[in-house]
């Protein structure tokens, strides 16, 4: 497992005599969205943003072999097929060196970690925000989580907001790297049983329908953002859910997981708070308030239910180190699972999420 993130890596750089110079960065992953739409900023303007679930275990870490004297465009990334990671070690390698005055150059990335790809998890970002930071790192710089956040968006399009390292939720325009809104010092405590629509095929999110949100489709947008905002300053996990499965919801339009109405029914039966779904994978998790009585029998019946309805569980997790344990919650045997595939971007296999 992937220790919890750091807002900027250790130094570790080490100079040998070959002058290469090695620095090393990590980055945690989320359990896909507790909301994503099209909400206006402070000037009004529209703009596509999202709100993930934290979860700590999985993650990525990279280590950069700095190779000064050797040209830019000479650097190689490990697995081969990282490519978005690559670019964004070529953007920071850029950055930081104009801050240290020094010419770009070229290096390795090695990059190692255990988030299943192509679920919806942001293992993409994750790889990313562990390449920066390693360059960073590489320089003996520390990179604001702006800046961090700036090089990701260049170098994928659009990234999850993992640079922020849990600091409270936030609602992040993915495609310009910015928080739209900080909406409470912290995610009110939830329990999460984890698992895969789909059969945990990983999801191609390009062959996805496009879809254009209309003024509707905003104005529905920001009344969740505001029941959201309501249900985080409150402490109300019961209207957190309700956002959560709202905006699952309005995501089956594009998604279209056959498993969804099942799902609902689920969580309406064991008395879960809501579901949850990543906007661009299979990952998704019935949500339980802690709090109410008899939680671990909820539990144990929605993995019991879930078997039943052939959709494979993952990992029961909370968001909160004061709620009870995961095993205390399951008493059972941890859920077996496969580990990340070294490979692209692209996964070639569906993957499991490892169990706690």
């Amino acid at each position: 497992m992937i220790p919890a993130a750091r807002a900027t890596a250790t130094t570790t750089a080490t100079t040998t005599a070959t002058t290469t110079v090695t620095g090393t960065g990590s980055a945690l992953c989320h359990h896909g969205e507790i909301l994503q739409g099209v909400f206006l900023d402070d000037g009004g303007r529209r703009c596509a943003g999202l709100v993930t679930l934290p979860m700590a275990g999985p993650g990525s870490r990279a280590e950069f072999v700095r190779a000064p004297g050797t040209p830019p465009e000479a650097l190689t990334v490990v697995p081969a097929g990282r490519s978005k990671a690559a670019r964004a070690a070529v953007l920071a390698v850029a950055a930081c060196a104009e801050r240290a005055g020094q010419p770009p150059c070229g290096g390795e990335l090695r990059l190692t970690g255990d988030i299943p790809v192509g679920l919806g998890m942001g293992s993409s970002t994750s790889d990313v925000i562990a390449a920066v930071r390693a360059v960073a790192d590489s320089y003996g710089s520390r990179l604001t989580p702006g800046t961090v956040a700036r090089l990701a968006v260049r170098a994928e399009l659009a990234c999850d907001p993992l640079m922020l390292d849990g600091g409270g939720p936030v609602l992040f325009a993915q495609r310009e790297g910015r928080v739209l809104e900080v909406l409470g010092p912290s995610l009110p405590p939830l329990v999460v049983v984890g698992c895969l629509l789909g059969g945990g095929a990983p999801v191609d999110t390009l062959a996805l329908p496009a879809y254009e949100p209309d003024a509707g489709d905003v104005r529905a947008y920001e009344r969740q953002r505001a029941r959201l905002r309501r249900a985080m300053a409150t402490g109300d996990v019961g209207l957190l859910g309700e956002v959560a499965t709202a905006s699952a919801r309005r995501g089956q339009r594009i998604l279209g997981h056959p498993e969804f109405d099942a799902l609902t029914g689920i969580a309406r039966r064991v008395g879960a708070v809501g579901v949850q779904i990543a906007h661009s994978g299979a990952v998704a998790g019935v949500l339980f308030d802690p709090a109410e009585p008899g939680v671990r029998h909820r539990v144990r019946d929605c993995l019991r239910a879930l078997d039943a309805h052939g959709i494979p569980a993952t990992r029961t997790f909370t968001t909160s180190t004061t709620v009870t344990t995961t095993k205390e919650l399951c008493h059972g045997p941890a859920h077996r699972g496969v580990g990340r595939p070294a490979g692209p971007d692209t996964s070639r296999r569906p993957a499991r999420l490892p169990a706690l």
